[in-house]
């Protein structure tokens, strides 16, 4: 299985099989079967590449995150992040590139997805296009739980302003087939960002920034795991929302 992360970073890069191996001291033909066969370096090996790249290793090399010791804690969990902040954007949007049947998204703004990814949209529409279905949950800037929310963080009415320019940027997808844009008032314990069978959630803690706060991973690995409990309170909350006309 090919290593897309790994393969973005290195054409962002402008890095070569050749240029990259010369400098983490290993072989070309090596570098090649961690792009084209998912092939996993040593850990010394990788954070050296990791720091070459400008990337975090454990987003290259999920796998290297988890001791076999710890695993029992769930078989869904990928990673551990302490705060948002420490998750590269360019997961989020790997992640959505490479999701074939479902993306669902469900925030009060989210708007750090557009401001780190400006492609955003063109990426969404190409999914669309492939066929993908893709559900989005915005966050009624009317409604007092989003209010309330601003209170709680400080934020005070900007997070409102934000939810309506959260919504400008959806509108602009809400006429094409298979996506559907909807606006919730429901208390957002978590940001929820789903791309098939992987999730990642942003937890949320009174008094601070979702930036802040931590996000885990998941993998779905069969019935009734965390991953589907998550799926679950998207579709509660799906079901509440109110569809946004026009676009």
């Amino acid at each position: 299985m090919r290593n897309e992360r790994l393969r973005i970073a290195v054409a962002a890069g402008g890095w070569t099989h050749a240029s990259l191996a010369a400098q983490a001291g290993v072989d070309a033909k090596t570098v090649e079967r961690w792009l084209n066969l998912g092939r996993t370096p040593r850990r010394v090996t990788a954070f050296a590449v990791a720091e070459l790249l400008g990337e975090d290793v454990f987003v290259l090399w999920p796998e290297l995150r988890q001791p076999k010791a710890t695993r029992s804690v769930s078989p869904e969990l990928v990673a551990l992040y302490e705060r948002r902040a420490d998750v590269p954007v360019s997961l989020f949007a790997d992640l959505m590139a490479q999701a074939r049947q479902r993306i669902d998204v469900l925030v009060y703004a989210g708007l750090f997805l557009h401001e780190g990814y400006p492609r955003l949209r063109e990426l969404l529409r190409e999914r669309a296009g492939e066929g993908c279905a893709i559900r989005i949950a915005v966050g009624d800037p009317d409604s007092l739980n989003v209010r309330q929310r601003g209170s709680e963080e400080k934020f005070g009415h900007g997070i409102e302003s934000r939810c309506r320019l959260a919504l400008m940027h959806y509108s602009l997808l809400n006429q094409l087939a298979g996506v559907e844009l909807r606006t919730h008032g429901t208390t957002l314990y978590n940001s929820l960002y789903r791309a098939d069978d992987q999730f990642l959630v942003n937890a949320h803690v009174w008094g601070a920034n979702a930036y802040g706060a931590p996000v885990w991973h998941l993998r779905r690995n069969g019935d009734g795991g965390m991953f589907d409990m998550y799926a679950e309170s998207f579709d509660a909350v799906w079901a509440t929302a109110v569809p946004v006309q026009g676009g």
